[in-house]
């Protein structure tokens, strides 16, 4: 019988959407390299099954699997860690769930669509806050402005925390390039290259550029859409200094020693299994996405503002929500999927809600 994998359940993301999938009444299996841990977190639960896994042993990934499954992947940093469990989704037929931000991870699932498409399964990256919200209100603005060739999301934070993930994530990004949609293809750029703002709760806030899910899913439902930028809301100072840095990290980049070299220094300083925001504090957060759609000639034809909860809170239920109807059949399609076209822009409003973003 089909069942949903968490793998990486005992980690800081990976509890959050064992808990959702449990209180949507799904039995999910939880998967994680520590047996003592995944014991510990059965018992908090209330009972559930557990496997142990690795991505440094890549058969014991494998062997979570069947045809028709679904996993649910939360480990990361995903440049690092996720590749052996992408590739086992698709070589055992399962659909493939993914909570990761990390531009080039998102691109390489991308890479997956003929194989994909031939296996006949889902493949859902950047599945959480990092991409679905942005991807919902550019669907909801192309459907208002359906004539619209550019499309700027920007996502916000107010109070937010941050878990060792995330940040292990971002310093992995640090030195990999970045990418937009131009022209109606996705092509190389900067991350960090530009900056403007956005009109965010009748405040304006600051978005500098970064690479998203956005590109490569919203130009596959909207082939009119001929430009997207996705904006990662900071400070002004931060988003300048992201731009500068930007420059320096690019630099680095090029001479591919010198990017080995400060690539495993950050590995070492920053470490990813270190928890993150508690529930107190989550319940303080907020968050927004905003998509601003424009014709050809810079005139805004539509948008949209979302407002939800915390993106870690998000980001559990929305796994959760996905991973449930993927393992009903409920998918349109199969290959590299966006939010849109995976599950229909009125299913993907229905479901962001229950996870807590609405319009």
């Amino acid at each position: 019988m089909p069942k949903i994998v968490v793998f990486g359940a005992t980690g800081y993301t990976g509890r959050l959407t064992a808990e959702a999938l449990i209180a949507r009444g799904a039995a999910p299996v939880l998967a994680a390299r520590s047996a003592a841990a995944l014991g510990k977190l059965a018992a908090d639960l209330g009972g559930a099954e557990t496997a142990v896994a690795d991505v440094t042993d890549p058969g014991s990934v494998r062997a979570l699997l069947a045809r028709g499954d679904v996993l649910v992947t939360t480990v990361g940093p995903f440049l690092r860690y996720g590749g052996p469990a992408l590739a086992a989704a698709v070589a055992a037929g399962a659909h493939y769930f993914d909570s990761t931000g990390e531009g080039p991870f998102i691109r390489s699932v991308f890479d997956h669509d003929d194989a994909a498409r031939k296996a006949g399964i889902g493949l859902l990256t950047a599945f959480g806050f990092d991409f679905v919200p942005g991807n919902l209100a550019a669907g909801l603005a192309l459907r208002e402005a359906p004539d619209a060739v550019r499309a700027d999301i920007g996502y916000f934070i107010a109070s937010p925390g941050t878990s060792g993930g995330t940040r292990a994530s971002m310093a992995g990004m640090l030195f990999e390039r970045g990418f937009a949609l131009r022209g109606g293809q996705v092509v190389p750029e900067r991350t960090g290259s530009r900056i403007r703002a956005f009109d965010v709760a009748g405040r304006s806030r600051t978005g500098v550029s970064i690479p998203g899910s956005e590109h490569l899913a919203l130009s596959r439902a909207y082939p009119r859409l001929r430009e997207a930028d996705v904006f990662l809301g900071l400070p002004p100072a931060a988003a300048r200094g992201l731009q500068v840095g930007s420059l320096l990290t690019g630099a680095v980049a090029r001479v591919q020693p010198v990017k080995r070299l400060a690539a495993g220094v950050l590995e070492r300083v920053v470490q990813g299994s270190t928890g993150g925001p508690g529930p107190e504090e989550r319940a303080r957060t907020r968050s927004w996405a905003v998509t601003e759609t424009f014709d050809d000639t810079g005139r805004v034809l539509a948008s949209v503002t979302l407002t939800g909860v915390d993106p870690y809170d998000f980001t559990g239920a929305i796994l959760a929500w996905g991973a449930q109807i993927a393992l009903d059949g409920g998918l349109l399609g199969a290959g590299a999927l966006g939010p849109v076209d995976a599950f229909g822009l009125d299913a993907l409003t229905a479901g962001a809600a229950d996870a807590g973003f609405t319009r």
